[in-house]
């Protein structure tokens, strides 16, 4: 699950990091109240959505005057919002935040994530702060640090301290910058994180702040974070996926005309791979997992169906956990159903295939069986090319 700025905020404030005065608003006129409440004679609003490169999009205002905040505010709220992070959606934009603009001295980057390759929570810091730090890595390696965190010992001061000198911070603020560190390690582990960056992490008289913020949690573990659920704005993210979530099936959008239905993340990937090296193109991830059910594969078919792109559908299911036949009886249910108009070509293989290829065939539905993944593959981008 991604979260909002003034969340994660939120957040960071709880854990100890200091982070500047800040209200939303979701009206204008509410805008306005919050720079009166926090006040000083520069504010900073910032548009409240799920992507990054708000300022490059007009998200991210520095105003002079309680009446510039209401009319930033005002430009913003109730608009979709276009950035480089958005994939081409439309983000829509019904909360901003501000908060007292505040003289940078020097702006800094520090990040926290899992770290497959050496099985370690691990913090990424730069003192060039501020920009992409893909950037940075490409073209100043030497200016990142990294502290790779055993899981045993825990976060170390003395670790933070080697990052803090090595960035050039001076002895008070490394003692700031291991605080702020021992907070996001703490605030990582109690809410099952699975990213937070504060960038930029700068220096404001002479004090480290968060000025901008991410968070991001696993959703694996939103059973026991009841708190992070509540926080979670679905306007911000795809209606097919939020609906998808309801099933607990794993879907997502993608640009193509070829609905893919599959059973295992690995397959699905697979299948979209040998759909695109046949020269078609996936419309869609989806991922029925192991539980499949007559009733998940008919919403499975509503999702697929719910793009008017999808000129084909490829069901290919290998039964290792579900049996063949029982996914072959949700599949001809769902057909029925949903009144599939678009070709549907499937491939089964595994427990009791023979039987579901029986059943499949004896339907009098126009299923197109395939022999293996790669025949499927073919069979579904011909079916689009009307061949």
């Amino acid at each position: 699950m991604n979260f909002h700025e003034y969340q994660a905020k939120q957040l960071f404030a709880e854990a100890g990091i200091p982070v500047p005065p800040g209200r939303v608003a979701r009206t204008a006129s509410e805008a306005a109240d919050a720079a009166k409440a926090i006040g000083g004679d520069h504010w900073v609003v910032k548009a409240q959505i799920h992507a990054g490169g708000r300022g490059k999009a007009g998200g991210v205002k520095l105003v002079k005057t309680i009446e510039e905040v209401r009319d930033a505010a005002k430009a913003m709220l109730g608009t979709g919002m276009v950035t480089y992070q958005s994939a081409g959606r439309a983000m829509p934009v019904n909360e901003v935040l501000i908060t007292q603009a505040i003289e940078i001295g020097k702006e800094l980057y520090i990040s926290m994530l899992v770290d497959r390759s050496t099985k370690t929570v691990t913090f990424i810091c730069s003192a060039e702060g501020g920009i992409e730090i893909e950037k940075v890595a490409k073209d100043n390696p030497e200016a990142i640090h990294t502290v790779h965190v055993d899981y045993v010992e825990g976060l170390q001061p003395y670790a933070c301290r080697k990052v803090g000198f090595g960035m050039g911070l001076d002895a008070r603020q490394v003692g700031q910058l291991t605080k702020i560190m021992q907070g996001m390690y703490s605030l990582f582990n109690q809410y099952d994180l699975s990213l937070i960056e504060l960038n930029p992490l700068a220096i404001c008289n002479g004090d480290l702040q968060a000025l901008d913020g991410k968070v991001n949690s696993d959703d694996n573990a939103a059973f026991r974070q009841p708190r992070l659920v509540a926080m979670r704005d679905i306007s911000q993210e795809d209606d097919t996926e939020v609906l998808a979530s309801k099933f607990d099936l794993n879907y997502v959008t993608m640009d193509g005309n070829i609905g893919c239905m599959v059973n295992g993340a690995g397959l699905a990937m697979a299948t979209m791979d040998v759909i695109s090296l046949n020269g078609g193109s996936p419309a869609n991830f989806l991922d029925v997992g192991g539980g499949a059910t007559k009733a998940r594969v008919t919403e499975a078919f509503k999702l697929i169906l719910s793009s008017d792109k999808v000129k084909a559908i490829f069901v290919n299911i290998f039964g290792g956990i579900v049996r063949c036949d029982m996914i072959a009886e949700g599949i001809i249910g769902a057909v029925k159903e949903v009144d599939v108009k678009v070709p549907v070509i499937v491939r089964l293989e595994g427990t009791n295939v023979e039987a579901g290829k029986e059943l499949l065939k004896n339907s009098g539905l126009a299923i197109i069986p395939a022999d293996d993944i790669n025949d499927g593959a073919k069979k579904a981008v011909a079916a689009v090319a009307g061949k």
